[in-house]
């Protein structure tokens, strides 16, 4: 049986999410914008009720299209507020449609929201030494500056944790445990 991070055993999807996505580099604007709004919704959640929904919020935000969410109207927004198969929070899902409007003038100035976010890291993931997922931490002081920048260009519900846990998933960040048999895969 191959060695896997702590946090994700015991549970098949979590497993199948950590095996396949977790920590792999993402340069694809569509991707990242999914990965964004999903901690977005994450935010005072746990992941897995996010992963378990993933579907629901695919179905109900357009495929995480972002040129069609940044034009979501109050009936469009009434609709997602009784969509019992996503997250009901109408902070949360207007700060959805500000995000998408943000990400698009991000495009607009750095030729890609890849680019803009990937610069802050030199376009090289970060490779953490951990032993125990346990040890790692939830904030640095790159995901507080990265996430001081995101508000000043507008984007909502983007404190460092949320932004940290984006690094970490978009492969930004690579918090694999050593021991964990994607550490070097990733």
């Amino acid at each position: 049986m191959k060695q896997k991070c702590g946090w994700c055993l015991g549970n098949d999807l979590y497993e199948a999410y950590h095996d396949l996505e977790w920590g792999v580099p993402v340069r694809d604007d569509a991707t990242l914008f999914e990965f964004l709004i999903l901690e977005t919704f994450q935010a005072g959640l746990s992941w897995l009720t996010i992963l378990k929904k993933r579907e629901n919020f695919r179905l109900a935000f357009d495929n995480f299209n972002y040129k069609k969410i940044a034009n979501y109207d109050q009936s469009k927004i009434d609709l997602l507020l009784q969509d019992a198969g996503i997250i009901r929070n109408k902070l949360k899902i207007k700060a959805t449609i500000s995000n998408a409007v943000a990400f698009m003038k991000v495009q607009e100035e750095f030729g890609s929201f890849s680019t803009y976010i990937w610069g802050f890291v030199d376009g090289k993931p970060i490779k953490n030494k951990l032993k125990n997922y346990m040890e790692g931490p939830s904030t640095t002081a790159l995901s507080d500056s990265l996430s001081k920048d995101l508000k000043r260009r507008g984007f909502k519900f983007v404190g460092s944790t949320v932004v940290y846990a984006h690094m970490q998933a978009t492969g930004m960040v690579n918090d694999h445990e050593t021991s964990c048999f994607r550490y070097h895969q990733v």
